[in-house]
């Protein structure tokens, strides 16, 4: 291969084959891989050295990259993920091993860990656990949990089982691509060569802003194809995901409410980008006065953020039953408590890209995204501009958990295409990635709690703030959430939850994993250990005494006639929860040292889907003549598996294997809208909608064979050969009319929840079905030190159905990594907190072993009695550390993270 680039003549091998090329000088060698050769197996996450991500082999030792200058590369071996499977035993093995166990979920991080395991296998070819840690320590890994990845390399039996139906623990149906490097992100699409865009920023938190004049200096850059600020914005310069909260500009216009808010941005050549200093572009900035806490945002005077939001107040929610004050007065035992918790970033491996051009007059938008269809909405509104002509094709996506619902290179790269008229790439840095994407909120939390002398809880009393930041995004949607959750899954007759959210000037806060409940499941679950104590009663057996059954009502008055599952996750931690307590007793008692352990449990639920609001999802199937089954699969699959589990109830509702269907992903000009990726919707909503179509496809074809409900169907050479007791029909699809896609069967089905909206004092019916929960953890406390060592965790999830019940294993893991960081060490600190090293996120080695316990209490709405699972897991986490740290201390924590600081300052002062 050659490069054209004039600079340094390099020479060296990559995977195997000799390769001599030009590139400018000092580049890093990912660089040249990634954009000269055609390397985009090697993902970049960070370019630093702090996620992994594009580990590869330098003459046999693993290094990153990013970090490593493509000179130093000239006359060595150079060896990729994507050659090494192709031609390596250890990396074709991890490759089949990484499926065959689920370690790999949305795939950014898996071509860093199989070539750091490559490594790692040729000089031991059987490690242990701690000697995969060590090698594997390095690589980041947000999706998985890391279980699955330690358990992919020491090659420990997989439990695959099962021909594909529901219910088969069968590999994702797209792994090969991610174990292999192939699958395409959104840095991965865009030609070599492919102008790009650099976007400015607010360097503070609020300022006033003007240009000095951007056309003389466009004239004296080379390169520098165009400038793009608000006045290039041909619609509306402002978007939001829930319309009558849209409130954020493309750019802003002549003041920045936070620190990374966009004010303008330059389209150039690669070259031209790459020396492009932001701190030269002509913007002149006056830093003003601003508001980071919710205590500052609604004092007296504070500068308001937004018009008609008085007092920076967004909105509010409320649930109310019964007399929650009279309730208290009358119990016999109260606790109560204020918690905080703070930003927490979502830190996916994958920062936001993408890729636009113009194809026959529409503009073409591919790009990372949780919500495809909602993109076309916005991007209709921002480019004024009927849908027809805009077209989003969505990439893979490296992780999302909420943060990828909200638009972000989307409109600059439709403005940059539309502007220069030639295709633009943008992928942001891992700073602008921390700087500008949405957060999980702050929470400032008081909660009061009664209970009678039979432990039966006798009133309960919320408030919470939510510090939304400066824009909206999905801050309403967590204000009208949280009280409906705050209660947990149990009875509780008198209850009053209320929560604001509160405009601040800090980056927005969206949606992530649990849209707040995770903040109110602290307070709550805490608090019920501390008044279990005070009863005298275990927390387990408090817990089970309290829990919803069926026929009860919730605090919303909704009434579940079956399907209510909490009882029975709780149950399923009696011997886990028991023998814990033992061994944790019997630790502390012969302890002589500042070392303690302490056991936690805690439970949770959540509501799978929109909030008394519609939630449709449509899936789209046929039959083309050469007797191929066509599925349109428009649910985003960011790791979470829906390509695998939505093909899983089509196929059983349709009567084929899976492995006989051809999935078509997610395409606004192919794919009907199947909804986004949020809310742990997908399983079920457009899981209901696939078993539809399937029955509906199925349906079509028995009666072109006049066939019972009860035969079966085979694929045959361009034939539906239809098994109906004794007698056999072939259908010969190639004489049957194809319609405009081909299909000679077509069918596409709708499914939307039922739900009833919600009362003033939110009594109604916010969701079809709930998830439930309950999680045990055992940690391990340095009293000296403040350190926690969580040991291991127990976790019983109701899900319904388990569709497949090895993705549910790795959705659980995935989820209590995350609560973990949320508990002890993740605190997003705005202007501090923008890069992988500043801001900690589990490593392989802070996450202990996981037992799953799976518990399925069908639902009625559920497709084959599924329930959703994604933000359920991550709810019982950080309550159930905090539960397990005070068993280990005494001391009850109000805030997390727990960080060593935090807690050595509290055992001091319980101390003194």
């Amino acid at each position: 291969m050659h490069g054209t680039v004039s600079g340094s003549k390099l020479a060296f091998t990559l995977n195997g084959q000799d390769v001599v090329l030009q590139t400018a000088q000092g580049l890093r060698l990912s660089q040249v891989l990634r954009e000269q050769l055609g390397a985009r197996d090697i993902k970049i996450g960070c370019n630093a050295g702090d996620c992994g991500a594009c580990s590869v082999l330098l003459n046999g030792e693993n290094v990153c990259a990013c970090l490593v200058s493509a000179e130093q590369a000239d006359g060595q071996r150079v060896e990729t993920v994507a050659g090494l499977v192709e031609t390596d035993a250890d990396a074709r093995r991890l490759a089949e091993s990484f499926q065959n166990h689920g370690a790999a979920q949305c795939g950014i991080c898996t071509p860093g860990m199989i070539v750091a395991a490559v490594a790692l296998l040729r000089d031991i070819p059987q490690p242990d656990e701690i000697q995969i840690q060590e090698a594997l320590g390095g690589v980041l890994c947000r999706c998985t949990g890391y279980r699955k990845i330690i358990d992919a390399v020491a090659d420990v039996p997989a439990t695959l089982k099962g021909d594909g139906n529901v219910g088969s623990s069968i590999r994702k149906l797209d792994g090969w691509a991610k174990v292999s490097g192939r699958e395409a992100f959104g840095d991965d699409v865009a030609p070599q060569g492919t102008l790009e865009i650099a976007v400015i920023r607010s360097p503070f938190a609020r300022a006033a802003f003007r240009f000095d004049n951007l056309d003389a200096w466009l004239a004296d850059q080379i390169g520098i194809a165009t400038i793009l600020t608000a006045a290039d914005v041909p619609g509306k310069n402002c978007f939001g995901v829930i319309p009558a909260f849209a409130d954020q500009p493309v750019f802003a216009e002549t003041e920045a409410r936070f620190r990374g808010e966009a004010v303008a941005a330059v389209v150039g050549t690669p070259e031209a980008i790459r020396a492009f200093k932001p701190e030269n572009f002509p913007v002149i900035w006056t830093e003003l006065e601003s508001v980071a806490s919710v205590s500052e945002a609604r004092t007296a005077g504070a500068p308001e953020l937004h018009p008609g939001r008085a007092g920076n107040l967004m909105c509010a929610g409320l649930v109310k039953t019964g007399d929650a004050a009279a309730a208290l007065a009358a119990a016999d035992v109260h606790v109560e408590g204020s918690f905080r918790t703070g930003f927490v970033e979502h830190a996916y491996i994958e920062p936001e890209a993408g890729f636009a051009q113009l194809v026959d007059g529409r503009v073409e938008i591919h790009a990372c995204t949780q919500a495809p269809v909602m993109d076309r909405e916005a991007m209709e509104i921002i480019l004024g501009m009927d849908s027809s002509r805009i077209r989003i094709v969505p990439t893979g996506v490296g992780g999302g958990f909420g943060a990828k619902l909200d638009i972000s290179v989307q409109p600059y790269l439709a403005l940059g295409a539309l502007k220069t008229g030639k295709p633009v790439r943008l992928t942001y840095s891992r700073s602008e990635s921390m700087q500008s994407s949405t957060k999980r909120h702050p929470a400032e939390i008081t909660l009061r709690i009664g209970a009678k002398s039979d432990g039966r809880i006798s009133g309960f009393d919320f408030f919470g703030a939510f510090n939304t930041g400066a824009y909206a995004s999905w801050g309403p949607t967590v204000a009208n959430r949280v009280p409906v959750h705050a209660s947990g899954p149990y009875r509780i007759e008198d209850y009053r939850a209320e929560s604001n959210g509160v405009h601040t000037h800090c980056p927005p806060s969206g949606a992530f994993r649990g849209f707040g409940v995770p903040q109110s499941a602290i307070a709550q679950e805490a608090l019920f250990d501390e008044l279990a104590a005070k009863l005298g009663i275990d927390p387990l057996e408090f817990r089970i005494l309290n829990a919803l059954e069926d026929n009860m009502p919730t605090v919303c008055g909704q009434v579940f006639k079956q399907g209510v599952g909490i009882k029975a996750c709780l149950e399923a931690l009696r011997p886990a929860w028991l023998k814990a307590r033992a061994e944790v007793e019997a630790f502390n008692a012969a302890a002589t040292g500042s070392m303690r352990r302490g056991v936690g449990i805690a439970a949770g639920w959540y509501g799978c889907g929109n909030t008394s609001l519609p939630n449709p999802s449509t899936i789209r199937a046929g039959v083309k003549a050469d007797g191929r089954v066509v599925l349109h699969q428009g649910a985003m699959d960011i790791g979470q598996g829906a390509n695998t589990v939505i093909c899983q109830i089509f196929s059983s509702a349709l009567g084929l294997p899976v492995t006989a269907i051809e999935i078509i992903g997610a395409d606004t000009d192919i794919t009907p809208d199947a909804g986004k990726t949020s809310a742990s919707r997908q399983t079920f909503v457009s899981g209901n909608a696939a078993k539809l179509c399937g029955e509906a496809l199925r349906a079509l074809i028995l009666r072109q064979a006049n066939a019972s409900p009860e035969s079966s169907l085979k694929l045959d050479a361009g034939a539906v050969v239809v098994h109906d007791g004794d007698r056999t029909h072939r259908i010969d699809l190639g004489k049957l009319p194809a319609g405009d896609l081909g299909y000679v069967f077509d069918v596409a089905e709708t499914y939307d929840p039922p739900t009833k909206p919600l009362d003033e004092n939110g009594q109604g019916v916010p969701y079809a079905q709930f998830g439930y929960a309950a999680q045990l953890a055992i940690v391990e406390v340095d009293t000296a030190l403040g350190t926690v060592k969580p040991l291991s965790f127990v976790a019983a999830h109701d899900v319904g159905r388990a569709i497949n019940p090895l993705l549910v294993e790795g959705q659980v893991h995935g989820g209590i990594a995350q609560g973990l960081g949320m508990a002890l060490m993740e605190e997003y600190l705005p202007g501090r907190s923008e890069n992988l090293h500043d801001y900690l996120i589990p490593t392989i080695g802070d996450v202990p072993p996981i037992e799953t316990l799976i518990i399925e209490v069908p639902d009625a709405h559920g497709p084959y009695g599924a329930k959703g699972l994604g933000e359920h897991v991550l709810i019982p986490t950080a309550p159930a550390l905090l539960n397990a740290i005070r068993d280990a201390t005494g001391v009850s924590m109000r805030e997390v993270p727990v960080t060593p600081s935090r807690l050595r300052a509290a055992i001091r002062k319980a101390a003194s």
